[in-house]
């Protein structure tokens, strides 16, 4: 299959027993990508494959339960022995370099410079590593956020990342095989659409004529399973719930 994505972490907001935050290993055209690196995900990562040989690492936003394992990876090329050949690409919203610099006392990312190379994120980015394509959209929520589109070999996934609802998150799953979509809250708050309901992240799936709905970062009001019934409800098609250590051939 042309492209797998194995499930590193869906929790929200902070990570549980056996449950790390948002974290997912997207592997296709000979690519493996570290996409979001929530805390728990790096550990869960050495599970599936050796750091150093990542191609690429994608942070959707800077929200720490999606970012924060940065650190332990920097750790690790830096000091633990995992240094990578040369430094890894890390597709990311522009101040990432400077929140990693800052939290480690440094005045500038110069230090990073020999094991990660940072490239700003933007809507409409397009990237290519050997045969897989990874592109880029601007999503709704409360800081610079993106969703994901990977595409190899026909093949297609989308990720959310966190957002509330918007068109963008429509066309950026438009017809893919897998969307892999947040479901974090109950119910909005009053005047606050930052993140999405089951039955939104369905909509989003059904309007976007996904294949198959894949729900992730269920927050603490839900089970996973409650999510899951809800946003395959609002779909009316094949909606499964992700689950840590599993991987999806599409």
């Amino acid at each position: 299959m042309p492209l797998s994505l194995t499930v590193l972490g869906t929790a929200s907001p902070h990570p549980a027993p056996d449950r790390p935050c948002s974290g997912y290993l997207l592997r296709g055209g000979g690519a493996e990508v570290w996409v979001d690196a929530g805390p728990g995900t790096f550990a869960e990562l050495q599970r599936h494959t050796d750091p150093r040989k990542l191609t690429a690492i994608w942070l959707s936003h800077l929200h720490a339960d999606h970012s924060a394992d940065l650190l332990a990876a920097v750790y690790a090329f830096a000091f633990g022995g995992m240094t990578p050949a040369a430094p890894i690409p890390v597709y990311a919203p522009r101040d990432c370099a400077l929140r990693v610099a800052g939290f480690l006392g440094k005045a500038d990312v110069r230090f990073l410079s020999g094991i990660l190379d940072f490239r700003p994120l933007y809507d409409g980015l397009l990237v290519r590593h050997w045969n897989l394509r990874l592109a880029a959209r601007a999503v709704r929520h409360d800081t610079e956020a993106y969703g994901l589109r990977a595409e190899c070999q026909g093949s297609v996934l989308a990720y959310s990342g966190d957002t509330g609802p918007c068109d963008a998150l429509t066309e950026l799953a438009s017809g893919a095989d897998v969307f892999l979509c947040e479901a974090d809250i109950d119910r909005h708050r009053e005047g606050e659409q930052v993140h999405l309901r089951p039955e939104d992240a369905g909509d989003a799936a059904r309007k976007a004529g996904v294949r198959e709905l894949l729900v992730t970062h269920v927050g603490p009001t839900m089970t996973r399973q409650t999510a899951t019934g809800r946003a395959a409800l609002a779909f009316g098609g094949p909606t499964r719930m992700a689950r840590e250590g599993e991987t999806f051939r599409f």
